[in-house]
């Protein structure tokens, strides 16, 4: 649940923070434009970056989950339940 949140944090700042920022710079300067495919594509980098970042993390940790817990790995042994073989 933890990590729903902090998920949904990063979101927030990534994305509803500089979108409300332009929206009430667009008030106090007038004569400025916003150009929105710039803005767009600042968001969207921004996005991947994370998304990105995120599945590195999750390929990692299923790497290592593999990598460590496989049958041929040296220190594995089998459950209680395994070696008595009792389901």
């Amino acid at each position: 649940m933890r990590s729903i949140t902090a998920v949904f944090l990063v979101l927030t700042i990534l994305v509803v923070i500089p979108t409300v920022q332009y929206a009430f710079a667009a008030e106090n300067e007038p004569g400025e434009y916003l150009d929105r495919r710039v803005e767009i594509w600042n968001l969207f980098f921004r996005m991947m970056t994370v998304a990105f970042t995120i599945g590195a993390v999750v390929s990692g940790t299923i790497v290592w989950l593999c990598w460590r817990f496989r049958e041929s790995h040296p220190k594995a042994s089998p459950t209680e339940y395994e070696a008595k073989g009792e389901w």
